[in-house]
């Protein structure tokens, strides 16, 4: 018994989605569901006790960040992530291998799922410009912090993760864009099948040199970019690991993905993967682009964008996203959203919220982060119930009909 498991639940008709509950260490995480991002161990601007009464089940941390500050070995110290932390649920750590796309190529440290206006140049960065480089063995990078130069291979991912403690871990996977050539994709995802070998065959081995240790789950991550052949060849390869016996306990699916085919994407995955184990869609939140992978048979997701938009005032809502800025809220009474359950829209109004943004109070991220995350995790919420009562295809043509009706 290790500890982490994951029971399948009812599924969509005639999709690959469903409901189900992951098992960990630190407690259960029923999914669908939205993991709230605390990149350095810390969600901007909310304490754990508001995370956990917004409902969230589980918050993901970023090991890149962490090694760099406090470093691993202070975090094992203080007891693990989620001790060190404040938090009382599960834990997940990212590899750091969307550092080595946004160091090296990355695009305003967002992953571009479209490139209608944009050319490789927008996207690559120059090598006299990179933070990072690329090789068969791992990468190099210089720290974003003080310039040092630093050395991540997979077997110094596991390393840090295993310190960090947290329940679900990633192995270390090289993230592409869109305009990265097909070739370069090639090689890129034989290089992250490469590496996820190594990371399965060193945390094998931490495994049993730590039995003291709550069990970590370690998932594989798919990439291929938008080419159904790599992302397929690539899930096949994953699946087909194995280390002493042991085998991935989940996956990712990570890297580029074309915002209008997101879950066709998803789906080449998905259909490659286990019924019975969990599957991550990385850096998702989109309303649309949750609902999307959820259909095709992603279990979780994560992505910075509702706590970032929310410190620049940017609410997200039912009926689409507003900014609170604006002169019709300077004088509104509402709550950021009628019938909304949070903290904020429970206790102040719009024109409180104008008030803080144009008085530039540290308060105004608390308050507008609170409900971008409560709308994010009741959303996935949301479809997870209306899954196990058959209603999924109504609840997403309904709500995705009111959140893309303009006035």
């Amino acid at each position: 018994m290790t500890g982490f498991n994951f029971t399948p639940g009812r599924a969509i008709p005639g999709q690959p989605g469903r409901a189900g509950v992951i098992h960990t260490p630190h407690g259960d995480i029923a999914t669908p569901a939205f993991i709230v991002v605390g990149t350095q161990a810390a969600v901007k601007g909310v304490l754990p006790r508001d995370v956990a009464a917004l409902g969230a089940q589980a918050v993901l941390a970023n090991a890149y960040h962490l090694y760099l500050q406090p470093g691993a070995e202070l975090v094992e110290q203080a007891g693990g992530l989620a001790r060190f932390m404040g938090w009382g649920g599960p834990t997940v750590t990212d590899s750091g291998g969307f550092q080595v796309l946004s160091l090296g190529a990355g695009f305003k440290k967002v992953l571009a799922m479209d490139t209608d206006r944009l050319a490789a140049a927008d996207v690559i960065a120059a090598n006299k410009d990179r933070l990072a480089q690329v090789d068969d063995d791992g990468v190099t990078f210089k720290s974003h912090r003080d310039g040092s130069r630093h050395r991540f291979t997979p077997e110094v991912s596991m390393g840090v993760q295993h310190r960090l403690g947290a329940d679900i871990i990633f192995a270390l996977d090289e993230c592409t864009t869109l305009l990265n050539s097909r070739p370069y994709q090639e090689a890129s995802v034989a290089r992250t099948q490469a590496w996820a070998e190594r990371c399965l065959a060193e945390h094998d081995r931490l495994t049993a040199a730590r039995p003291d240790h709550p069990y970590q789950a370690l998932f594989g991550v798919v990439q291929g970019a938008q080419h159904e052949d790599l992302r397929r060849s690539a899930a096949r390869g994953l699946v087909a690991t194995a280390v002493n016996g042991r085998r991935f306990d989940g996956y990712g699916i990570g890297g580029a993905l074309e915002k209008g085919r997101l879950g066709q994407i998803c789906r080449w995955a998905t259909e490659e993967l286990p019924w019975d184990k969990p599957r991550h869609l990385l850096g998702i939140s989109a309303p649309e682009d949750l609902l999307a992978g959820i259909e095709a048979g992603a279990d979780t997701f994560d992505c910075v964008d509702p706590s970032r938009v929310a410190r620049h005032g940017v609410i997200y809502t039912r009926d689409g996203r507003y900014t609170v800025d604006t002169l019709p809220n300077k004088r509104s009474f509402a709550p950021l959203e009628a019938d909304c359950d949070c903290q904020t829209c429970a206790q102040v109004s719009r024109a409180y919220l104008h008030h803080l943004t144009r008085a530039k109070e540290l308060s105004l991220a608390a308050w507008t982060t609170i409900h971008n995350l409560r709308f994010t995790v009741r959303l996935a919420d949301e479809a997870r119930v209306a899954i196990e009562r058959g209603q999924f295809d109504q609840f997403k043509a309904e709500f995705l009909g009111r959140y893309r009706r303009r006035p």
